[in-house]
């Protein structure tokens, strides 16, 4: 499955929008906090329209607020302009959307074709990593593999129960409970429905992780009980 890419909204920062209305960024800043205010005591979503988001100036480590306009809160703030003044504001600020989204749309716009070339390849290359990336973390390992881990298994369990000798281990109830305690830990561990579907990625932990495993409290003391001797 492809993942889903969530692409930020084009916004115009509040400081240019100051610029273009020819107000202090100050005025704006209270303003907005206003209509910020207004939106929200209707249960509006103000993030649709006005964006919180700091700047820095140089030489100067303090951080500043500002907003993020999207097109509706330009259009908010355009609403309360009147005469000249609010006409050529909103000339401005719907040609510099339509070219953000028109760049959004193609961020070739513009290159030479030795650029565009350079990017092409940067975004297949991307897109190869990606799928190889996804085969990576899908796919499982291989019957070899599994035959490892399986014989990790074992040996783990032979361990637990003391020996082929014990009589832990000749009671194949009991060995069966550990060996299914075993794996079910194991894919419950790894969130996989059988060791067999072990991701390749994961392999080297899971061959770490058999070998460190301890059967639960109550099956450890069936196990005791049963060879009559404290085995750890």
């Amino acid at each position: 499955m492809h993942k889903q890419i969530v692409k930020a909204p084009v916004t115009i920062n509040s400081r240019e929008v100051a610029i273009m209305t020819d107000v202090r960024h100050s005025d704006l800043l209270r303003s907005i906090s206003g209509y910020i205010r207004v939106l929200e005591n209707a249960e509006l979503r103000s993030q649709d329209f006005f964006i919180p988001s700091i700047y820095k100036v140089e030489g100067n480590n303090k951080n500043f607020g500002c907003f993020e306009l999207t097109r509706k809160g330009c259009d908010m703030v355009a609403n309360k302009m009147t005469g000249e003044k609010g006409i050529l504001f909103t000339a401005a600020y719907v040609t510099k959307f339509e070219a953000m989204e028109e760049k959004f749309k193609n961020p070739f716009v513009g290159a030479s074709k030795e650029l565009q070339a350079i990017l092409m390849l940067d975004i297949r290359t991307k897109e190869m990593e990606d799928r190889v990336e996804h085969l990576e973390n899908r796919t499982t390992i291989d019957y070899g593999q599994q035959r490892t881990l399986k014989k990790a298994g074992n040996k783990r369990v032979l361990e637990i129960v003391g020996g082929k000798k014990s009589a832990a281990y000749k009671d194949s109830s009991l060995r069966t409970q550990v060996y299914s305690a075993l794996w079910n830990e194991f894919t419950e561990f790894f969130e996989i429905n059988s060791y067999n579907n072990t991701f390749i990625k994961d392999y080297d932990r899971a061959l770490n992780y058999v070998p460190h495993w301890n059967p639960p409290n109550n099956l450890m003391r069936q196990i005791e009980q049963a060879n009559g001797q404290m085995l750890f």
